[in-house]
């Protein structure tokens, strides 16, 4: 369990790493955006390399979770794939900070964190994949999952995102199903 001020923590960093990029933000900066010392930044996250990895590899779990929660409780593949959409794009419209850290800084991931984000992120693809098959191959339908991911992630760049939720979601769908 994390505690108020590692949320705090991740908040910031999210944002200032989405606006400065990682390597942009110095231990120092992270402290101050949250009212401590830098090297007080240390009594919650081992290193900043530690708290990138906790943003990403915490995103990859979080999408995959629920990911799970929404197929389990789906009434067929077709349903699936409506709750997935709902999910991923009420995750780009909430955290588009985690995506462009995603964009820009995966590779100063540690190897084992860049591994571990890229398992967790297979796992998400191929949900989405298992509601597509049989109607397409397996092939076919990770392109068609991955070329969604990049739509509804395209979120932080398009204007007044959340006004074109509803455009999003009928595109999203219509890719997946075409």
């Amino acid at each position: 369990m994390s505690t108020p001020r590692q949320e705090q923590l991740r908040r910031e960093a999210a944002r200032m790493f989405a606006e400065f990029g990682y390597h942009g933000v110095s231990i120092e900066d992270l402290g101050a955006a949250v009212g401590i010392s830098g090297p007080g930044v240390y009594k919650h996250f081992s290193s900043k390399d530690r708290l990138l990895g906790d943003l990403l590899v915490g995103i990859s779990e979080d999408l995959l979770q629920n990911g799970r929660v929404e197929v389990a409780a789906a009434k067929s593949p077709a349903d699936a794939l409506e709750r997935l959409v709902d999910k991923h794009l009420e995750f780009s419209l909430t955290e588009p900070d985690l995506i462009r850290v995603q964009d820009r800084d995966f590779a100063s991931l540690s190897p084992t964190d860049q591994h571990q984000v890229r398992r967790l992120q297979r796992g998400y693809v191929e949900l989405w994949v298992d509601q597509l098959v049989p109607a397409l191959t397996r092939e076919q339908a990770r392109a068609r999952a991955h070329a969604v991911f990049g739509m509804l992630n395209s979120t932080p760049r398009i204007e007044q995102p959340a006004s074109q939720a509803p455009m999003l979601r009928a595109m999203a769908l219509a890719a997946l199903t075409a």
